[in-house]
């Protein structure tokens, strides 16, 4: 997979955000961030949670969801624990947005509704509300990535006294 688009629409925990940005970091996926969000970028909860890698992130920044389809063509896949859809079922090609909501309200649901077959869901028991909004994410990304068969990405590690046999 050449590209990989994170979207979060209106974040409010800088903590998740920082999670989601390392997550971004670490397998070239790009970060767009949908205003108006609920920190600031400076705020030092984010760049700890992010640690390090800001340097490797690539981040686009958008007003409003407005401003983000006016300037994406998609295709988009929007994950809410209301979807008809496992995010397994679905193929996600080369360029593909993985598109988050809020952790306190999800996207709005108008969007959801007009978009049926692009909407998946993490299968959870139903006694609980969600998964973390940065788990979530690392979730979609590694599925994304693993049907494209992790290409890019450094998939063997080594030891640092030891060779594998």
């Amino acid at each position: 997979m050449n590209e990989l688009n994170i979207v979060l629409v209106e974040p409010q925990i800088p903590q998740n955000t920082g999670n989601i940005a390392r997550t971004c970091a670490a397998t070239g996926a790009r970060l767009h961030l949908v205003g108006p969000m609920g920190f600031v970028i400076e705020d030092r909860k984010l760049k700890r949670a992010g640690l390090d890698y800001w340097h490797l992130l690539d981040i686009t920044y958008y007003e409003s969801t407005a401003d983000f389809f006016a300037r994406n063509k998609g295709p988009f896949f929007y994950f809410t624990t209301k979807a008809p859809h496992r995010y397994t079922d679905v193929s996600y090609p080369d360029g593909a947005y993985l598109v988050f909501g809020r952790e306190d309200a999800g996207l709005p649901e108008e969007l959801l509704h007009d978009n049926p077959g692009s909407c998946v869901r993490l299968p959870m028991r139903d006694a609980a509300r969600s998964l973390n909004l940065s788990n979530t994410v690392a979730v979609g990304v590694y599925e994304a990535l693993r049907q494209h068969d992790f290409e890019g990405l450094l998939d063997k590690g080594h030891l640092r006294n030891y060779d594998w046999e």
